[in-house]
């Protein structure tokens, strides 16, 4: 074989991944269609380190997110990643959104988020004197991360084990061969082809094409792409609180309504928010007609701003696995051996909390049975 682990996709994941495995196992070779890493959806986000709180009990969600929050404050202590445990408060602006606070807090409990504070209004307000709210709940685990530095940071651990990166690379076919995978691949030069022993499916918003690619896509594996978009805030009004501050969640958690994050600079940005993109078109674009949207959605526990305070920043796009009105989707991570597909790993739907969740996932993708041979 040419190779002996061969990983599509260099976001987040990607990178930890070849980091993780290349500690172990030597010939691990990266392949990215963009000219560097994380150039999709691990580099267009919050960059906040998630707590856990949200997601269903025993999902892949819940229980990767609450150990790859302690993995990656240890990493970014031990790697020198720029990181800030700021702590996140979900606030309740009235009665019924304070039901749904207490709702919040006990799934938090059983995903084993033991943090959680519930805060009266007061309380809240000596933390954040600035905000409206009629009770929190606070989350000292939550937090941010120099999400480049990150990723840089992974690249470099894979490369100091020997791995190879090759970028502008896009997979354009795979073929099952009677032992490994055959992979092939466009570059501006021209197409090649190279063989290996195991392939691990990390392609992000492409990734039902390539499983499509392999042979093991099946309808379950399909993409919806919910665009997120961001307004950012000046006028010093990012001055105004200390913590990530967020509403209490939208149904079947779409999105986590427009909230306020504050970057290692202390910029703060309004977002994202989720928009359905039936064509599956790829636009980062910030449309200047959704300010008023944001405004008022965020003014409601964030009183000190006005219309003019907020600009449009960014956009990033969630490779779901649920449209609109289908129930919360989990994580796929699965070995295809089932498929008659040895060695042969997908990972799809891998949206928030993928960033939080990057080094517990490499985790669970080197314990499967493929690498304990």
């Amino acid at each position: 074989m040419d190779t002996n682990i061969t990983i599509i996709g260099a976001g987040v994941v990607g990178l930890a991944i070849a980091a993780k495995l290349s500690e172990t196992f030597p010939d691990v070779f990266v392949l990215e269609k963009h000219d560097n890493f994380g150039q999709e959806t691990s580099s267009r986000n919050s960059e906040v380190i998630h707590s856990g709180i949200y997601y269903p009990a025993d999902s892949l969600k819940a229980s990767l997110c609450v150990e790859g929050n302690r993995m990656l404050y240890d990493y970014c202590i031990k790697k020198d990643v720029n990181h800030k445990k700021c702590g996140k408060l979900v606030v309740a602006t009235d009665q019924p959104e304070e039901e749904i606070l207490l709702k919040v807090f006990k799934q938090s409990k059983i995903n084993g988020v033991l943090d959680g504070l519930l805060l009266t209004k007061d309380q809240a307000l000596k933390l954040e004197p600035n905000i409206f709210c009629t009770a929190a709940i606070f989350y000292p685990s939550t937090g941010i991360v120099d999400s480049h530095g990150l990723m840089k940071r992974l690249e470099s651990d894979a490369v100091i084990n020997q791995a190879t990166f090759a970028y502008n690379a896009e997979v354009v076919g795979i073929e099952k061969l009677e032992m490994g995978y055959l992979i092939s691949v466009k570059e501006a030069s021209g197409t090649y082809s190279f063989t290996a022993n195991t392939v691990i499916n990390a392609a992000g918003l492409a990734s039902d094409e390539i499983a499509g690619l392999s042979g093991t896509f099946e309808p379950s594996y399909k993409l919806y792409f919910w665009k997120g978009s961001y307004f950012g805030v000046g006028n010093r009004k990012n001055k105004l609180i200390e913590h990530l501050v967020y509403p209490v969640p939208h149904e079947n958690t779409t999105g986590l309504g427009v909230h306020a994050t504050l970057d290692l600079n202390h910029g703060m940005k309004l977002g994202p928010d989720a928009t359905f993109l039936e064509n599956k078109k790829i636009d980062y674009t910030v449309p200047k007609t959704r300010q008023a949207d944001f405004y008022q959605a965020a003014r409601k526990f964030l009183p000190f701003l006005e219309e003019g305070d907020i600009h449009p920043d960014q956009a990033g796009i969630r490779p779901k696995l649920q449209k609109p009105g289908d129930p919360t989707s989990d994580f796929i991570i699965k070995d295809e051996h089932a498929k008659g597909m040895p060695g042969f790993i997908n990972l799809i739907g891998i949206e928030s909390p993928g960033l939080t969740s990057c080094l517990s996932i490499a985790k669970m993708v080197s314990r499967f049975s493929i690498f304990a041979k």
